[in-house]
């Protein structure tokens, strides 16, 4: 898995690109955490290079969501792969996230 990070306009953009799975999680959360808790209000998961994503990368994708919201900020994912989009409509996640 690769994670870049870069600022567009006003927001942290966070490039996931590979496999977001119980291996690979533990790296994510030490990437994403310190990013979260900064200053900054607006972020994007570009998730095109996403190839497969478990339960332990939902959950992440959950604790983003809920650490955002939590300091009234917006976070939106963006370029799901068709088979990645209908893992976060199975698992009602769709409705929790802005997805573009």
């Amino acid at each position: 898995m690769e994670i870049s990070v870069k600022k567009v306009n006003e927001e942290t953009v966070i490039a996931v690109k590979g496999r977001l799975d119980t291996n690979s999680s533990p790296e994510f959360e030490k990437a994403i955490v310190p990013i979260l808790n900064s200053d900054e209000k607006s972020f994007q998961i570009d998730c095109s290079g996403l190839e497969y994503i478990s339960s332990s990368g939902l959950r992440l994708f959950l604790m983003a969501q809920k650490t955002v919201i939590a300091k009234k900020g917006s976070l939106r994912l963006t370029g799901l792969k068709p088979e990645i989009q209908e893992i976060f409509n199975i698992t009602g996640f769709s409705a929790i996230f802005k997805i573009e």
